[in-house]
């Protein structure tokens, strides 16, 4: 079996007690986390941020004492979550892990979705257990975060009997848990920020030519979004590769040429992002069977002429 493997929908640990757990980092995932986790019956004991407006505005939503200080917050907790931005998690760690923080019997966790349990050797090696999870969302604002975790995927990466307690973490937080291997996740990670910071910014493509129309910001995503909402909807039904439409797997060769003229024409600098995405589009056209062979070399032509020009 690959390394994503999703867990049965089984219960597990009915009887199990829920911990006691300590928040480092009350960014908007550590506090949205924390929240949800209290409000599924965890005690959060601890918080603790280096921004007093960080504590002020998290602690309401996750309780517990709050603190500046990592190491304070870390010792009457059974599990620490360090949510921390992601260069620094490594050393938040080594720090609590000097002042003997950890030891065995307690879980550590982060959150961060390319980063893998190197980050936390620390806490190992001081003889606690380790895991990451990691939500597949976007996080935009706290409530927003709230509303959107519960039935989001989240991945796992972790090692012998803390697989089955993060597992426990996720299901509470009414994720869907699966496992990624520690190799895997800058993989599993570059496919998220795909899915959603470069849907976002070829949106902002998108509305940029439409502001070249002459239509203001707020209009041009009013005239996009009906085509965006049904092509999402269509992929959410029918997969990615079903739900390919348009010249490219139709093999209208004519109409990306004058594509291609009027973007070399009026906006040269999406000229390349259009015609790396489009030799994407016809692997999935010839997939489809709705593009031929001949019809798919035109277009590869077109478009790799430009890509080399």
């Amino acid at each position: 079996m690959g390394p994503f493997r999703r867990q049965s929908e089984r219960p597990l640990f009915c009887e199990m007690k829920k911990d006691s757990i300590a928040i480092i980092g009350l960014g908007k995932v550590g506090t949205a986390v924390g929240h949800l986790l209290r409000r599924a019956g965890y005690e959060i004991v601890a918080v603790a941020d280096r921004s007093p407006d960080a504590l002020e505005r998290g602690g309401g939503y996750t309780g517990g004492t709050i603190s500046n200080d990592p190491l304070q917050a870390a010792l009457p907790a059974n599990s620490i979550f360090i949510t921390t931005p992601d260069d620094i998690i490594e050393s938040v760690c080594s720090d609590i892990a000097q002042g003997g923080g950890f030891g065995p019997g307690k879980r550590v966790v982060h959150m961060s979705g390319a980063g893998g349990l190197g980050l936390l050797e620390s806490a190992r090696a001081s003889g606690a257990q380790v895991a990451t999870i990691h939500p597949l969302q976007s996080f935009v604002d706290i409530e927003g975060v709230i509303e959107s975790i519960p039935g989001s995927t989240f991945s796992i990466t972790a090692e012998g009997e803390v697989k089955d307690w993060a597992v426990h973490i996720v299901r509470d937080l009414g994720g869907i848990p699966f496992f990624v291997s520690d190799a895997d996740k800058p993989l599993y990670h570059a496919a998220a920020c795909m899915a959603s910071n470069y849907l976002v910014t070829l949106m902002n493509m998108v509305e940029g030519i439409y502001r070249h129309l002459g239509m203001e910001d707020e209009e041009a995503i009013r005239s996009f979004w009906p085509l965006v909402r049904g092509t999402l909807s269509n992929i959410e039904g029918r997969g990615t590769e079903k739900s390919l439409t348009g010249p490219i797997a139709r093999g209208d060769s004519g109409t990306i040429r004058k594509h291609l003229k009027v973007l070399r024409e009026t906006m040269p600098e999406l000229l390349n992002m259009y015609c790396e995405m489009g030799l994407f589009a016809v692997e999935i056209g010839i997939k489809n069977k709705t593009l031929s062979e001949d019809r798919a070399e035109e277009i590869r032509s077109l478009l790799k002429g430009v890509s080399n020009e």
